[in-house]
């Protein structure tokens, strides 16, 4: 299959790689760049003692420019969204790891059920902007304490229509992967897709996740699968779905 990846280019270089090794044709278009806020992380850290919460591997990419001044927080219990984060939480040095397998609301439902493991120091939440609602939400609706700093903004980056002409009209992919609602706010922001709606009734729009599918247009919902949890080896096996 000929298959879009939407996620930013660290990240999507990954995938690619694993698409390709699958025998599918892989298209890398990012759609954001992060930038990260490293002395936002390093002055969070220091200025805390409780645990750490991330929604994203990106936090963590954020976190590995630390070097030497991370070392001293590697023992802070940390809490991610998904196998992924929590596995380059662990490539960075951390060792008390815990992971939803759900997304942020799942994530603040489990921190709740270890409360009592966790001290009374406020949750820090390693964020990034723009980022869904549904952790700080839940962690509120909870009642757990948390602070949020901003370590990363996700800067818009908007594809040319040659580009976009090349992988969605001279030979039309056959899916778009879309790993979080923001992009898929943006993929459908585009100028280009908003003016050729009719070149993308025939493709799959393959979600991470229910919110992510709440941002693709009415008319293209039959063409809309989701991954039965939110990560990227269910999101890859809807590739094969019926």
């Amino acid at each position: 299959m000929r298959v879009v990846v939407t996620r930013p280019r660290h990240s999507g270089e990954r995938t690619i790689s694993r698409l390709t090794q699958m025998g599918h044709e892989a298209w890398l278009l990012p759609l954001a760049e992060p930038v990260h806020h490293v002395d936002e992380a390093r002055h969070a850290l220091f200025e805390t003692h409780g645990a750490i919460a991330v929604t994203s591997a990106e936090a963590i990419r954020v976190l590995a420019a630390l070097e030497r001044d991370l070392a001293p927080h590697l023992a802070r219990p940390i809490f991610a969204v998904g196998k992924a984060t929590a596995k380059e939480a662990a490539g960075l040095g951390f060792a008390d790891i815990t992971a939803s397998e759900g997304g942020g609301t799942e994530l603040a439902a489990l921190i709740s059920s270890r409360a009592a493991n966790n001290g009374d120091a406020p949750l820090l939440y390693l964020a990034g902007y723009p980022r869904a609602a549904g952790f700080e939400a839940g962690l509120t609706g909870l009642q757990l304490p948390f602070r949020t700093v901003e370590c990363y903004r996700m800067q818009d980056i908007i594809p040319d229509d040659a580009t976009l002409r090349r992988l969605f009209a001279d030979r039309p992919a056959d899916a778009v992967l879309l790993y979080s609602q923001q992009t898929a706010q943006r993929f459908f922001g585009l100028s280009f897709v908003q003016r050729n709606q009719t070149l993308f009734d025939g493709i799959r729009f393959l979600c991470l996740s229910e919110a992510i599918a709440e941002a693709i247009p009415v008319a293209l919902h039959p063409h809309v699968a989701i991954a039965g949890t939110p990560d990227e080896d269910r999101l890859l096996a809807l590739l094969v779905a019926e």
